[in-house]
């Protein structure tokens, strides 16, 4: 497939998608959970017995998220500044796709998720107002916030809450990028500690991915990133002047690349066994005799979105070995949503007060162990959002790991909470079914 072809059949599946959206007005509904069955149950859930509800958790507030959906409820919030690979849309423009979130947390996770597209005037104004959702919401879904500002909200609201607060762009990109290297490395017999890695793009997906690659074992020193002006290295002046704006694109500045070495793209992957790019979308971005000159069996992680750096045909023909994209018409989809359904699922069942760094180290391998078990090969490194039975895996991995840290409160066991994963995904797709089956969806 070329370049321009690529692009042809984005717009054709851009032009379905716009049909659909407009047949259905949007993709998610409030739907009950409880029976209304007879006029009497009107005074069980809302006046007068709801007041007895009340009085409960006036008594012991940790009783809400057991007599409220509050502990089952995700607020997915953006400001629309960083939307895909169509940047700073605005929130109205981000909804959709804050909207198709909410559909595969509750589609893939069985978690009730609100989109919440907010229009702050400042940042302090928006990790206030994000705040100030913690006694409705028993999670906090971060997206598309533009960088360097995403890194300080995050840290922020993860200092001043008590329940998981989770920048998906950031921190499930880097999750999923990690299962899917390690799985690639088995591919093709190299080992995690002993391969050079190029990092194309700084911005929040690479900029998590180097602090969760070094958290599970990478040197910096096998590392070269570059962004769109260049290398990072100690001379990276323009960086350095603006270091406590771009904290962490200093720090890559100062702990990797000890070649120094200068240049763009090409001079980042020449003889690099790994490439994982976030940056523009292209198709035209990496060009194939940079991947010529890459190590023997590289590897290709190409995921801007909607169009990749270098389209996988072509990085094939240039020598790599295994690529993968962010893209689902594609082999080896490298994307966040493997990650964020199970992962929070796990947090919640176990009511979680963070997501660590152990926490996403457990979903990843638990992730990699999935596509372990179903046969590893150049086209198949992670699993598919098709293959619905692993997210209550990595629920389990995620909880189980929170049990250990001591961040949760309620105790609960791996096969305690894969029973229970299982069985609140089975039930969220068995409503989606029926309302199909019935003529209720049209």
């Amino acid at each position: 497939m070329t370049g321009s072809q690529a692009q042809t059949v984005t717009e054709s599946l851009g032009d379905r998608a716009v049909r659909r959206h407009r047949e259905f007005q949007g993709k998610i509904q409030t739907a009950l959970k409880c029976p209304v069955s007879s006029y009497t149950d009107f005074a069980d859930w809302y006046t007068p017995g709801v007041a007895a509800a009340c009085r409960e958790i006036v008594a012991d507030p940790q009783q809400v998220d057991q007599l409220t959906n509050r502990g089952n409820t995700v607020a997915i919030v953006s400001d629309g500044t960083r939307v895909l690979g169509l940047g700073n849309i605005g929130p109205a423009a981000g909804l959709p796709v804050m909207e198709g979130k909410a559909l595969l947390f509750k589609y893939l996770g069985g978690v009730d998720a609100v989109p919440l597209c907010l229009q702050p005037r400042s940042d302090d104004e928006l990790i206030a107002v994000v705040r100030s959702l913690e006694p409705t919401f028993g999670g906090i879904n971060l997206e598309d916030i533009s960088q360097p500002r995403c890194f300080r909200i995050l840290d922020s609201l993860r200092e001043q809450m008590q329940i998981p607060v989770w920048h998906d762009d950031q921190q499930g990109t880097a999750t999923v990028v990690l299962a899917g290297l390690k799985n690639a490395l088995v591919v093709v017999g190299k080992s995690l500690g002993h391969v050079r890695i190029a990092m194309i793009g700084m911005g929040a997906a690479n900029v998590a991915t180097y602090r969760l690659l070094t958290t599970a074992g990478v040197e910096p020193t096998d590392i070269i990133a570059c962004d769109s002006q260049g290398t990072l290295h100690r001379g990276r002046s323009d960086v350095e002047a603006r270091q406590s704006e771009f904290v962490d694109k200093w720090r890559v500045c100062c702990e990797t690349n000890p070649d120094h070495v200068t240049g763009g793209i090409a001079e980042a992957l020449r003889g690099a066994d790994v490439c994982i790019a976030f940056s523009q979308p292209g198709p035209e971005i990496i060009q194939p005799e940079w991947i010529r000159a890459m190590a023997a069996d590289a590897i290709v992680f190409a995921c801007a979105n909607p169009v990749s750096e270098i389209l996988p045909e072509q990085a094939l023909e240039a020598g790599a070995r295994i690529v993968a994209t962010g893209r689902s018409d594609f082999p080896n989809q490298v994307n966040n949503s493997l990650v964020f359904p199970g992962l929070f699922r796990g947090a919640l069942d176990v009511r979680a007060r963070t997501i660590t760094n152990g926490m996403a180290l457990a979903a990843a391998e638990e992730l990699a162990r999935q596509a372990s078990r179903h046969g590893l090969s150049d086209t198949y490194i992670v699993p598919r959002m098709d293959e619905w039975e692993m997210f209550a895996d990595v629920a389990a991995a995620t909880a189980e790991q929170a049990v250990a840290e001591g961040v949760a409160r309620s105790m609960r066991t791996r096969d305690e909470e894969r029973i229970v994963a299982r069985s609140k995904i089975e039930q969220s797709r068995q409503v989606n079914e029926c309302l199909w089956r019935e003529g209720l969806l049209r």
